[in-house]
């Protein structure tokens, strides 16, 4: 069967006005799942008091959210897969606003938590427009609509910290959900509306066994690490969950080899050029998070330090902003570098611009502007790296397992994120100073971790170009006669 033929006939069935508003759609919906990352932020500090709790129990604010994201990802683009990428994304979206509605009328932890997950769960979104929009954009705009709609993955981060800054400091802090209320059922309505029913289905059993041990596996893994600075690298608990995550995840695999219709292909994640995306995504993700982690403690550092620069977190997040925007005017020029040089190579190119806004960074943190540079270099390198993940995953998948594939790619992105947080919060526990009787990290701590950040990236690009250049010309057949992705309903 001619795949390439198969891939251009949704675009023939959707005129061009029709595509774009479809890219539109997925672009916002993405981009309202991802602010839910950087969403509580500016309120984190103030918690414990909000909910009544201690300050252990309200970090889980950030922690739910990650954990459910990354299981919610590979499962999500499993479900697309099967039943249909727009029922999917309408599901999550849907999701969403009951999430966002929880947190804003809730009073208590436990609603709020539960709330935080649900919101995590929503974001399995981002997987399955990324597929969905490649199946639906003209040829033309393929390269495009999949830059843009990966970009949003950074873009809201970028947007939503100085956003929800303002929000809670102008209003009171449930008025931050009850936004993410309203935008959630934007993107509820916008999906249902606009995006076309596909028929793309491949009918299977969801596999609830390899469900759970991926669930355990990964909570348990991302606990461990996320927590490791808070428990103590010295505590039985903090390796208890790291190794028993890695073993419940072996194990996982091992029962995926067996499996008939696994919920992970491990044959396929273990094709050479996957593996090394794959791959490629922990290191780069571990990059992109050191100016998300060191860049907004520099700002607001107290002067006092000789190194601080005093501003607030609403200033932080706008000296930061421009770091978004720039993600979105290089989602165009990655398209165009995909389409002249292939995916391979524009990671490798993005991933190396990340490395170097991070030295300038490094060398020049002694003024806000300076580092808002620093911040608009590497978010060009994410912008330019970004689109090319799913690129290379679906161009050397079988078509049905195109949306859990993707899915397993952003999980990726999202361990790697995981770890830059435990290992920059070590790193800047490791070399610390006196102020005013508390202990804060030194400037060296600052420069080390961008450093850090800048080798991380520099060698997710060597492990991009591992990834075999001419797979990027030869698409992979379906392992089986399938239904394409053609609108039902166009």
């Amino acid at each position: 069967m001619d795949t390439t033929a198969a891939k251009s006939a949704p675009a023939a069935l959707i005129s061009s006005s029709r595509a774009t508003a479809v890219i539109i759609t997925l672009c916002f919906g993405s981009l309202a799942g991802a602010l839910m990352q950087s969403l509580v932020i500016p309120i984190q500090s103030e918690l414990p008091e909000l909910l009544d709790t201690t300050v252990a129990n309200a970090s889980w604010a950030i922690t739910a959210t990650l954990l459910a994201a990354g299981v919610s990802m590979p499962v999500t683009g499993r479900l697309a897969d099967m039943y249909g990428k727009k029922r999917v994304m309408v599901g999550s979206a849907a999701v969403l606003v009951v999430a966002s509605l929880l947190c804003a009328v809730g009073t208590g932890l436990v609603p709020f938590l539960v709330g935080r997950a649900l919101q995590g769960v929503s974001m399995g979104y981002i997987p399955v427009a990324i597929s969905a929009v490649r199946a639906l954009a003209p040829k033309e705009k393929q390269a495009t609509a999949v830059a843009t709609v990966s970009a949003t993955l950074g873009v809201g981060g970028a947007i939503g910290l100085p956003l929800s800054a303002w929000i809670a400091q102008t209003f009171d802090w449930h008025a931050l959900f009850y936004v993410s209320t309203v935008l959630a059922f934007v993107v509820l309505v916008a999906t249902a509306l606009v995006v076309p029913a596909t028929a793309d289905t491949h009918p299977a059993r969801l596999d609830l066994v390899g469900l759970v041990l991926m669930a355990v596996g990964l909570v348990s893994l991302l606990v461990g690490v996320s927590k490791g600075s808070t428990w103590g690298w010295n505590s039985g608990t903090t390796w208890a969950c790291i190794v028993g995550g890695i073993v419940v995840l072996v194990i996982f695999g091992l029962f995926e080899l067996r499996h008939h219709d696994p919920l992970v292909d491990v044959r396929t994640m273990g094709r050479r050029p996957v593996f090394f995306t794959n791959i490629a995504a922990i290191l780069i993700g571990f990059g992109m998070m050191a100016s998300s982690i060191v860049v907004p403690q520099l700002l607001q550092m107290d002067e006092r330090t000789g190194y601080g620069l005093g501003q607030t977190i609403l200033e932080a997040g706008l000296w930061m902003f421009p770091g978004g925007l720039m993600m979105m005017i290089f989602a165009p020029i990655s398209a165009r570098l995909i389409n002249a040089i292939g995916a391979r190579l524009t990671l490798a190119i993005g991933a190396t611009v990340v490395a170097c806004g991070y030295v300038f960074g490094a060398v020049m943190m002694d003024a806000p502007w300076k580092l808002m540079v620093s911040v608009v270099i590497s978010s060009a390198g994410v912008g330019i790296g970004y689109a090319a993940f799913p690129t290379l995953i679906m161009d050397n998948v079988p078509v049905e397992e195109a949306g859990s594939s993707v899915g397993v790619n952003s999980l990726m992105r999202s361990v790697g994120t995981t770890v830059a947080g435990a290992v920059m919060a070590a790193v800047l526990t490791s070399k610390t100073m006196d102020l005013g009787g508390h202990s804060i990290p030194t400037e060296s701590a600052f420069h080390l971790c961008l450093f850090v950040g800048a080798g991380a990236a520099l060698a997710g690009a060597l492990v991009a170009l591992l990834v075999p250049a001419r797979t990027e010309q030869a698409p992979v057949q379906p392992s089986a006669p399938d239904r394409e992705a053609v609108p039902a309903n166009a």
